[in-house]
């Protein structure tokens, strides 16, 4: 995998570390790790967005989920008992090991809850804009408007 210094792109983004430490990330993500466990991504509805992580053979127990630093972490990590080290395989097919998938979430995005039914991982997630940054409409007040003065030489009769 090629690496690439974005050093010079850090020298422009003043103020937007952010940004920054999002390229970062993205450099770094392993090819290996991509495609498990698959997932989908769902709009529900103009706020609120579904996680689908496909996690068979994982428990509730075997599941972690963690938001730190608008990062959605989900962690999967099977513990082996005794009888899974007896059995004798054919074919395993379902893979059941470690994994951690990570999800940028935009500002305002929270978690709302998690469930787990037939195998899938949902997370529910809602964006939830603070009154401050919710558009408002202002109304013209009449009253507010500037009175004119008469700007010619002339006295007004």
């Amino acid at each position: 995998m090629q690496s690439f210094d974005f050093t010079p792109i850090y020298r422009t983004l003043v103020g937007f570390d952010r940004v920054a430490n999002m390229i970062d990330e993205a450099a770094k993500i392993d090819p290996a790790s991509q495609g498990y466990p698959p997932y989908n991504i769902e709009q529900i509805d103009d706020d609120a967005y579904r996680i689908e992580l496909a996690v068979a053979g994982f428990g509730e127990e075997d599941l972690g989920i963690e938001v730190r630093e608008g990062v959605l972490i989900i962690s999967g990590s099977k513990v082996t008992t005794e009888d899974d080290n007896e059995r004798q395989y054919l074919h395993r097919g379902i893979a059941e090991r470690a994994f951690e998938r990570r999800f940028q979430l935009a500002d305002y995005v929270i978690v709302q809850g998690a469930a787990l039914e037939n195998g899938l991982l949902r997370i529910d997630l809602k964006r939830e804009l603070p009154e401050a940054m919710k558009p408002r409409t202002i109304k013209i007040d009449q009253a507010m408007r500037p009175k004119r003065k008469l700007v010619t030489g002339k006295k007004p009769n």
